[in-house]
This record gives C-alpha cells, structure tokens and sequence, in this order.
C-alpha cells in the first residue's frame, strides 16, 4: 500500500535535552501518509516531555524530502485531506524550538514540514519547491501561507503558480533559511553549534519567545506588543530570570532550570 512505509525515528542526545528527528525513506526521503502521522506521534511525546529542551530534525537520505507519496494520495478518500497539513506541521506548535537541518531538495510536504520549523539551515546545494502546480493541485500543509508570510506575497505567488525551485542563495537572501553552509559537514557542525547556544538559555524564554512571535505576527502592532509585555511581565517573576541577573552581577554563566 503506497500510503505506508517510511520512518520518522525519535532519538535523545545531550543527556536527553535534545529530541533528535530523523525522517527516513530511501534516497529522496519520500514522505508517506503513514510518516505524517509518526511526526505527529512523535511531536506529541516531545511535547509531554519535560526534560526536552530543543528538537532537531533531519532526514537520513541523499534528500531532505523530495515531497509526498503521490501515488498514494489517489487511496484517500477527499474527506480525509481535510487534516492533511496538521499532522506534518506540529513543530509549528510545539513549545519547544526546532531547529531543521536541510541537505538537497525540500519539495512538496517536505518543504512544508521545514516551513512550520522555527530555525531553519541548509547547504549551498538545497533547493526548495512547492511542485504542486505540476500535477493540478496546490500546496496543501500550509506551504503558500507560510511561505508568503517569510519571502513576500509576490515571490509566493511566482514560486506557487509556476512551480519554480528556490536555491540555497535565494532561500538564504530571503530570509527562508537562517544559515547558509558549504555542505553536510559543515551544516551538521552549525546545528551543533546552534544546538548548544539554545541550551545555554532559559527553556521558559525560549517558549515564551516563540509563542510571542508567532502569535504577534499575524496581529496588529499593538496587540503583538501587548502579548510581549504580558510575557516580559510573566517571565520577571522567574526564577530563570533572577538566576539571569545574579548570573550576570557576578560576572558567571547561568544555569537555567526552566522555572
């Protein structure tokens, strides 16, 4: 059955602060039904993890993603896309940051899946796509909402509706990718250094971070100010936050324990 196959591996590092995701499925890391709902599942026991702090996400292929099982979207009765980009897209909504490693082609749901990542890197080689157009259909897990939200409406429209691959140079030039790297090697070196910056800080200032970013950019001015000051406001009465200051005062590192 074409809907299934593939896997999305859930692995701990850094003595279990960092949820390592790997998605695999042959070279060009074809994403099945069955792999939508593993990202899920495994965004759903992150989540309910205390102890992570940051998710790493990469894909064991030649590829990031090549896209979807297309073949098997034929098996699925219309009713059921109804939910279609919930699923891949969880990182969106998890209170913890992900970061997403992308090496090769990010196509398709592929390229959604690294779109609702809250840090994305990649190497010189990566080309980014939401093919869709080619087979009379549009993106369907979010692709033209985030992607005209972090490189404007009219590149959005351009790259949606005449199926045109972005290059790793365009990506970086936009704003699509935050990092740019010569090659695997060097990507996998910038994630660590990454990674490890991340856990330097406050789990609760980087949850409150991300939530005052993504909940304020799509409202008006005012009331994504007003979402920063209620969170600035929470975060005083951390102890985080003091354990920050004395850090500071005495001229040390902090160690942050999420409260």
């Amino acid at each position: 059955m074409a809907l299934t196959g593939g896997e999305v591996r859930l692995e701990r590092s850094h003595d279990g602060r960092v949820a390592d995701l790997t998605l695999s499925h042959g070279p060009y890391t074809v994403i099945t039904w069955e792999m939508r709902s593993l990202v899920a599942q495994r965004f759903a026991e992150i989540d309910r993890d205390p102890d992570v702090q940051v998710v790493v996400i990469r894909s064991d292929g030649e590829h990031f993603s090549s896209g979807g099982d297309i073949a098997g979207f034929m098996e699925v009765e219309p009713i059921d896309f109804t939910d279609l980009g919930h699923e891949v897209t969880a990182a969106a909504r998890s209170p913890k940051p992900v970061v997403v490693a992308v090496d090769g082609y990010a196509f398709g749901v592929g390229l959604e899946l690294v779109l609702s990542c809250d840090i994305r890197l990649a190497t010189e080689r990566s080309r980014f796509a939401l093919p869709e157009m080619n087979l009379g259909m549009i993106p369907g897990s979010g692709g033209t909402q985030r992607l005209a939200r972090l490189i404007g409406l009219s590149r959005a429209k351009h790259h949606v509706m005449t199926a045109r691959r972005i290059t790793g140079q365009e990506a970086a030039d936009w704003g699509l990718v935050a990092e740019l790297h010569p090659d695997r090697a060097a990507l996998d070196t910038a994630v660590e250094a990454l990674v490890d910056k991340l856990l330097g800080f406050s789990p609760l200032a980087l949850r409150a971070a991300k939530e005052v970013l993504d909940r304020g950019i799509d409202a008006p001015l005012y009331t994504g100010i007003e979402l920063e000051r209620k969170a600035y406001a929470m975060l005083r009465s951390s102890h985080d936050f003091a354990e920050g200051v004395a850090a500071f005062g005495e001229k040390r590192k902090p160690e942050f324990t999420g409260r």
